[in-house]
């Protein structure tokens, strides 16, 4: 029998290799721009066409390449960061493993152009499935620029599993954002389709934070530095009242790499304990600095994964630090009366001497209960009334119009009569509701009584008429007085983008308004008196929440995110007529026992169950 076991072809060997590093155009992304900070560079600049598929540009001004040099990059394994096995533990550059070029110049067609500050010309490579087509000399700018084309183009069954263009795009932001942060002392800029997305000057971490993720930051930020023989801590943390129900703005990073580590990030966890309900994370963005001999990351191709050699002791310099900066930086608010803007400085200040003491005149005589004291007050500050005087028997009317509302009433719910487990309810004329505790509705039914969740019983409600108005786009738009600009971060904003024919569907009036900005001029009308800013980032908050947990189609995910943020809250109180909607509106429901994260709305007590208790 002959052998059967060959050597794989060099192009079929990048191109699997290229499945572990080259997942997504955000791979790609991340490994070229990492490529210009191991250079060098001081200013980058990354250009976008359909989302990385069509065209992926990185251009640096970093110590460029020779020509061996640029022809080796393009080769397996061929690297300028490491020379020995030894100096994986002494690492301290994004890329080393000599990987990145070759899997990307097996599945695109790339062009490099290089030159080196001394050199007069630089070099031109072009490669398409790991094949070079053309190398020569050529006029370019120090520093280099690679062109990743038609990403996939040879492996047509990994593009057709790219998502669409807004998810393809807020990976390359995530990407973007980290190695950002991790730089604040570089120069970034980012374009997608012709518009910049990001313009990045060189400045402090700080203000990098603010600059990526919003004006809104730059008072939620507390500081976090410490210094040890083990490592050194330095970052910000989120003020608690600003914290989200999403992971998303949570950044670790290890000798200006970017990690994930569930350990780590339960340390900051345990800082925030007793200052942030359950389901709330924290932002946070923190740097270690350690002795790359004590760390190892050679661990995963991306590179996001570290083993240390004592974890223990991270944990609790990270865990404290976070907890002493949240003490330390008062994180409640205060009132400051040594500011120059104080009450103190509203009050003129004048010589006692100049000080007047005002006078009161009044009359000493005057009696307001004699007749001619009435007369003048009826004919002075009343006249409107004398003019217009209140009808006799006026609280008659009163009785009238609660008359007309009852019947009317009566006929809008049609004497229906509630059912639970198939067993009939009171009618709703015969109804007997109390509100407990502000939370709870609290009604008698035949065979004991019934309690009812007010807030699970609302978003069950307003989740399937949001899911009714989706399907028919009949949602009631309500506008604004003034219409409002809403500006949101750039993965945000490629979230409502993609969004934003369904969130129209429920009754948003929304347009586009340049970089990052929606004007929203109308929202749905079961939303009174809501801040259109913070409307839109819980809605929004709530959709990557339940992407990440619940795995939802787009419109379940978004009917289900709207109702949780516009649902009244436990501890709101209820009128009666509020009540007997609410319930009305529960029952008329297709599930009205089943909240929206699968637990009860409606608990019955039976009359056996209640006299059980009494018996023990």
């Amino acid at each position: 029998m002959s052998d059967i076991i060959q050597l794989l072809p060099d192009a079929v060997a990048n191109q699997i290799a290229a499945g572990e590093v080259v997942q997504r155009p955000a791979s790609a992304v991340k490994e070229l721009v990492e490529n210009a900070i191991d250079a060098g560079a001081d200013k980058i600049q990354l250009i976008l066409k359909d989302a990385g598929k069509a065209l992926i540009q990185v251009i640096d001004n970093g110590c460029g390449m020779s020509l061996t040099d640029a022809r080796m990059s393009f080769e397996r394994h061929a690297t300028s960061k490491i020379r020995k096995a030894e100096d994986l533990f002494a690492i301290r550059t994004m890329g080393f493993r000599g990987e990145a070029m070759a899997s990307i110049a097996a599945i695109a067609q790339v062009e490099l152009k290089t030159r080196r500050v001394e050199d007069e010309l630089g070099t031109v490579i072009d490669i398409e499935g790991s094949e070079v087509i053309r190398q020569e000399a050529c006029q370019t700018n120090a520093g280099t620029s690679v062109s990743v084309k038609n990403l996939f183009y040879n492996t047509p069954a990994r593009r057709n599993f790219l998502k669409g263009n807004s998810v393809e795009t807020r990976h390359i932001i995530d990407e973007f954002q980290r190695v950002a942060l991790a730089n604040p002392q570089i120069f970034f800029t980012m374009h997608h389709d012709g518009q910049e997305v990001y313009h990045l000057p060189a400045t402090s971490l700080k203000q990098r934070i603010v600059h990526l993720l919003g004006n809104q930051y730059n008072q939620r930020l507390v500081p976090v530095e410490e210094d040890t023989t083990i490592i050194k801590l330095r970052g910000f943390v989120g003020k608690p009242e600003f914290a989200r129900r999403t992971r998303g703005e949570q950044f670790f990073f290890v000798n200006n790499r970017y990690i994930r580590d569930a350990y780590l990030n339960h340390a900051v966890m345990t800082a925030f304990e007793e200052l942030l309900p359950d389901d709330s994370y924290p932002l946070y963005v923190l740097f270690i600095e350690i002795d790359p001999a004590k760390i190892d990351i050679n661990v995963h191709p991306t590179k996001t994964e570290i083993k240390y050699q004592d974890e223990k002791a991270l944990y609790a310099i990270i865990r404290s630090a976070v907890k002493r900066s949240l003490g330390r930086y008062n994180i409640t608010p205060t009132i400051d009366f040594d500011q120059e803007n104080s009450i103190e400085h509203l009050i003129t200040q004048k010589p006692f001497d100049e000080i007047i003491q005002p006078s009161i005149r009044f009359n000493a005589d005057f009696n307001p209960f004699a007749p001619e004291a009435k007369a003048e007050r009826q004919s002075t500050s009343h006249g409107d009334y004398q003019r217009n005087p209140i009808p006799q028997n006026w609280d008659t009317l009163y009785e009238i119009s609660k008359k007309d509302g009852a019947e009317q009433q009566q006929m809008d719910v049609h004497n229906k009569a509630i059912k639970v487990d198939d067993e009939q309810v009171v009618q709703p004329g015969e109804r007997q509701l109390f509100q407990v505790h502000n939370r709870f509705i609290l009604s008698q039914i035949k065979s004991g009584m019934m309690l009812i969740n007010q807030q699970a019983a609302h978003e069950r409600v307003l989740y399937e008429r949001f899911l009714q108005q989706l399907d028919s786009h009949s949602g009631v738009s309500q506008q604004t007085l003034f219409p409002q600009s809403v500006t949101l971060n750039a993965a945000d904003y490629e979230l409502l983008r993609e969004l934003l024919n369904d969130i129209r569907a429920l009754g948003f009036d929304i347009r586009e308004f340049g970089k990052n900005t929606v004007v929203v001029e109308g929202i749905p009308a079961e939303l009174p008196n809501a801040n259109e800013h913070e409307l839109l980032e819980h809605l929004l908050e709530g959709v990557k929440n339940n992407q990440s947990a619940l795995k939802l189609d787009k419109r379940d995910n978004l009917a289900r995110s709207l109702a949780r943020n516009a649902a009244i809250k436990a501890g709101t109180k209820l009128s009666l007529d509020e009540m007997n909607l609410l319930v009305d509106q529960l029952f008329a429901c297709q599930m009205p026992n089943i909240s929206l994260s699968g637990k009860p709305v409606i608990i019955t007590f039976t009359l056996n169950e209640l006299l059980e208790k009494f018996d023990k």
